[in-house]
């Protein structure tokens, strides 16, 4: 994928990505100040902030295995993306005037309007929070139709990473800026205003921009065909005829996909996360240790340093000595974890290349490695520059985490028969000759040790073929992709989701249970602490992906 053209246009088609996430960090930072003030506890707060993690845990394996079946004529992956951006600016809308929407929906009682004003604004915040980390599973599988060689796929997956740490690097620095002071913020209300309608221009800007390069072929639906059988009550021109057709093209849209993914294939959509590919298995468990150590660090640093580093109260008086120190802490906690985004921007800039020179095993088992030794250098150290630089370093973790595991499982998916085979013999040759696991591998062990197949696009358009666009039904009326030894169908979309779930999964467990962690040892040092132990099983768990077809065979 040479050339400055292929660049641009990658960076144009993560742009929605950037977007997404500068909405979602820029969003999410500013809410809990509005909701202390309409009047949440403090202790009920958290648990408005996991409404959309746990909502997309639910919800993120449909989508993805909705998205791969989806025959809109509009494209595979588009029509999710639209809905889930059109919920994210529907939240991106409410929150900032929930206020106002309460005063004009409830009936003139200061009670009731408080009431409806916080649950217009829980409503927003698991809106955004859902949406938003929802979206990027049907957009990183887009990326991945895209481009299907595993070079390309890799080149895609660093910029996708790099857009996410741009988006964050801004979405974090986005409510630090004074925006009362401007005459946008007089004309609009104040600052919540003037912030979240940036975001909404942000946001229409990068959906539209992304919508327009990402050139997704359509499918066009089956259309019933006139034969003998029903010349003569449905011919071509007839209403018949044209009913029918209006039918199909109805059916094959995003919501009634969705809908119809529901009702028919939830339960084999759930055995499937209980019976995915031995590949896929060991991946996401490697990924899901490390995203509970790099979220465990991320959610509870700020605090770590505040209390821990400098040694300040949060429930002291606002203008104590105490309550200075804490405050202090907060923003050099704040500087390091913007430190982290910038450091995860460059590495995801040389992904790519680091991954051709030392290869990708050791570049995900170094990440880890370097965020673990980090995590333990934070615990034990009280120098404020040490810790911060630290902080700086973890970004490299992140950066690997946003892009190997997709990168990774890009490629299983393209080389099926050698990474997904079943127990049973699931290749069969017309001579009766059966082909086994093993027998694939050393076929396809040549001096490469990796297979060339040719390019599934050109000219920056991608075709399909039987494997990534599979039918809608097999012949024995069950949906594809969903048996539990049927590994041949599974689409892309669904491994993708349960990525995507154990990046949600690891932002539930530190909520629910750090607190009574810190709670026991009476020290906030446990929230890094944790940290380290989560990196470190994660780099044993690391050593069991398979990264190649030699780890196959071993």
């Amino acid at each position: 994928m040479p050339g400055w053209r292929s660049q641009w246009r990658l960076v144009l088609l993560n742009l929605l990505t950037c977007g997404l996430e500068i909405c979602v960090a820029a969003g999410i930072t500013y809410v809990p100040p509005l909701l202390l003030e309409a009047g949440v506890e403090e202790k009920y707060m958290t648990m408005v902030l996991g409404i959309g993690p746990v909502l997309g845990l639910l919800f993120i394996p449909l989508i993805g295995s909705a998205s791969d079946h989806c025959n809109s004529i509009y494209g595979r992956r588009r029509p999710f993306i639209w809905l889930l951006s059109l919920g994210v600016l529907l939240a991106l809308l409410i929150i900032p005037h929930a206020d106002v929407l309460a005063v004009h929906l409830s009936w003139g009682s200061s009670r009731s309007n408080q009431a409806l004003q916080i649950g217009l604004l829980i409503l927003g915040v698991g809106l955004l929070d859902f949406c938003g980390q929802v979206c990027f599973t049907p957009l990183e599988a887009l990326l991945s139709d895209l481009y299907r060689e595993r070079e390309d796929c890799a080149q895609a997956f660093a910029m996708f990473s790099f857009m996410v740490s741009l988006g964050g690097c801004v979405g974090y620095l986005l409510p630090a800026l004074d925006w009362s002071g401007g005459l946008l913020a007089y004309y609009l209300g104040g600052q919540a205003e003037c912030l979240f309608t940036l975001l909404i221009l942000i946001f229409i800007v990068s959906v539209l921009v992304t919508m327009k390069v990402s050139e997704e072929p359509s499918c066009r639906p089956l259309v019933p065909e006139a034969g003998p059988s029903n010349a003569g009550r449905c011919g071509p021109r007839s209403c018949c005829y044209v009913l029918q057709c209006k039918l199909r093209l109805l059916k094959s849209g995003p919501l009634l996909c969705l809908l119809r993914t529901c009702w028919s294939m939830t339960p084999a959509i759930y055995r499937s996360y209980c019976h995915v590919p031995r590949v896929m298995r060991q991946l996401c468990v490697a990924q899901l240790c490390s995203w509970m150590a790099v979220m465990s660090f991320m959610l509870f640093y700020t605090d770590f340093v505040g209390e821990g580093l400098y040694e300040g109260v949060p429930s002291a008086a606002p203008g104590t000595v105490l309550r200075q120190r804490y405050d202090e802490g907060i923003r050099m906690g704040s500087l390091g974890l913007f430190l982290q985004c910038a450091t995860s921007t460059f590495f995801s800039l040389v992904m790519s290349r680091l991954v051709h020179v030392f290869g990708s095993r050791k570049v995900y088992l170094s990440s880890m490695v370097s965020f673990t030794v980090s995590a333990l250098i934070i615990c034990l150290s009280k120098s404020v520059l040490l810790v911060t630089a630290m902080s700086a370093l973890t970004g490299f973790a992140y950066a690997t985490l946003q892009t190997l595991p997709y990168t990774l499982t890009c490629h299983y998916h393209k080389e099926k028969e050698v990474y997904m085979q079943t127990n049973k013999t699931k290749k069969t040759h017309k001579s009766g000759l059966s082909i086994t696991q093993e027998a694939v591998c050393l076929t396809l062990d040549d001096d490469t040790g990796d297979l060339n197949h040719k390019s599934g696009y050109a000219n920056g358009h991608v075709h399909y073929d039987q494997e990534y666009y599979p039918s809608q039904h097999s012949q024995n009326g069950t949906p594809p992709g969903l048996g539990s030894d049927d590994y041949d169908k599974r689409g892309v979309g669904l491994d993708f989701a349960i990525l995507d779930s154990t990046f949600l999964l690891s932002q539930v467990f530190p909520t629910f249970f750090m607190g009574m962690i810190v709670q026991f040892t009476q020290s906030v040092t446990a929230y890094v602490a944790s940290s380290a132990i989560f990196g470190a099983i994660g780099v044993y768990f690391a050593t069991h992906i398979i990264f190649d077809q030699k780890d196959l065979k071993e």
